[in-house]
Order: structure tokens, then C-alpha cells, then sequence
């Protein structure tokens, strides 16, 4: 997956690799505009209409895609946490504040935990179906105190 020329989001990445992008809540562009590079596995960006235009109906084709991993948004509706990102081998690379409105957008390469500042209500997509414990590896994380 290539990184983008550029980007509104943050990006935290180890070597060259995407670990997950970070869009704050106040971001607001002026024209449309994709975060993630046409090779992700989701494309994300703000598509930004002006009033009383219209998106006309529309359908989807059925493409078959092969994917492989789990990539997964959060969205923060409602607290405070931090992200921690880990490369694959499960070591820390960075720690990021999140408040109401933020949006991580986590690749699918490396591996994440959240901790959770105050009560906080988190928004989750990701490809399905859920196939259970085969889905994911936990294994002890470097939380340092909140």
C-alpha cells in the first residue's frame, strides 16, 4: 500500500508501512478529499457537496475483490481515549490522544489498543463476516499510565 503525496490526516507509520491515519474532528475541506491511497483495502475521505445539489441514485456492481487482513474506523462519538499502534512484531510505535469527533482510521497492518480516558462511546466499521477468535491475536500491551 503506497502512502499518499498528501494528507489532512495524521499518519503514523514504521518504516515506510501505514499503520493507521488520524483525522481530527475539526477538519473541514473545501472539495472532496480521500485519505487513503487507491490501493486500501476501504477507501475513506469527506465528500463535500454544496446545498440543494443532489447525489443521483445509483447501484453498485458486484466486483469481486480479494482481501486480506481486517481494517477497521472508529469513530469517537462520545469521550476521550488514546490509540497505541504496534507493528506487526507487536511493538509500540506511537500513542495518540483521541477525543469526541475524531476518526481513526486503522490499516491493516500492525495492531492496536485503546485505553479509555473517560467514558467514551466508539463507532466501529469493518469488513465482516466476523469469524469469531480466529479473527484477531491478543497479546499484552506497553500501556503506560493514562
Amino acid at each position: 500500500m503506497n502512502l499518499p503525496a498528501s494528507s489532512p490526516c495524521e499518519i503514523i507509520a514504521h518504516q515506510g508501512i501505514p499503520l493507521g491515519y488520524v483525522l481530527r474532528a475539526d477538519y473541514a475541506p473545501e472539495r472532496t478529499e480521500f485519505m487513503t491511497p487507491d490501493d486500501a483495502p476501504l477507501q475513506m475521505g469527506l465528500v463535500v457537496y454544496p446545498r440543494a445539489s443532489q447525489i443521483p441514485p445509483h447501484v453498485h456492481h458486484p466486483v469481486e475483490r480479494r482481501l486480506e487482513g481486517t481494517t477497521e474506523v472508529i469513530l469517537v462519538r462520545r469521550g476521550r481515549c488514546i490509540v497505541d499502534f504496534y507493528t506487526q512484531e507487536r511493538e509500540h510505535v506511537r500513542a495518540v490522544d483521541l477525543e469526541t469527533g475524531d476518526i481513526v482510521m486503522l490499516l491493516a497492518s500492525g495492531g492496536h489498543g485503546f485505553r479509555l480516558k473517560d467514558d467514551t462511546i466508539l463507532f466501529e466499521v469493518k469488513q465482516g463476516p466476523y469469524v469469531g477468535e480466529k479473527d484477531k491475536e491478543r497479546f499484552p500491551g506497553a500501556f503506560p499510565n493514562l
